[in-house]
């Protein structure tokens, strides 16, 4: 994680973890989640008629440029100089809703789980905040981790949701 692990020092207080002697290698992290709602909200924001604008547009940039803060929002994450954010958002019709991803990649010491969650979060709240008038009942949902690859424990694939 972009932290990594804390431990306590000798007062009990936090600390982020020390990564200087942590080789940069290319590190990549994947996250989903989903915005439950009413069929004609997902029409709503389907034929572009939601009165904040663009849900989708707007849920993606949200979403990157939370990725590129995490660190302000998450105590004990290191700042990243992140080489790639990517927030995708299909429909769902089987929820209905929609799914939304996030991909991010860094070149450095530690990993950008945090930063894909969190810009899957982000873009998932923007989702509700953009049509929350038409339908307060949506729901955010199954907000996970799906992939990581690079640094010192290797890949990981979460199992088929």
């Amino acid at each position: 994680m972009s932290g990594g692990l804390t431990h306590l020092d000798s007062t009990g207080a936090a600390n982020m973890v020390d990564v200087t002697d942590k080789p940069a290698t290319t590190r990549t992290a994947r996250a989903e989640g989903f915005v439950v709602m009413l069929p004609e909200t997902l029409a709503l924001i389907r034929e572009g008629d939601a009165k904040k604008g663009d849900v989708i547009g707007t849920a993606r940039l949200a979403g990157i440029m939370a990725a590129k803060r995490t660190h302000e929002l998450i105590p004990l994450c290191h700042p990243l100089l992140l080489s790639k954010v990517r927030v995708e958002c299909e429909e769902d019709a089987g929820l209905p809703g929609l799914r939304l991803t996030a991909e991010v990649r860094v070149q450095g010491p530690t990993g950008v789980e945090m930063e894909a969650l969190t810009a899957v979060s982000v873009a998932c709240l923007t989702v509700y905040d953009m049509v929350k008038a038409v339908d307060r009942g949506m729901r955010i949902e199954g907000i996970r981790l799906l992939a990581k690859d690079g640094g010192r424990s290797g890949a990981y694939r979460a199992d088929a949701a």
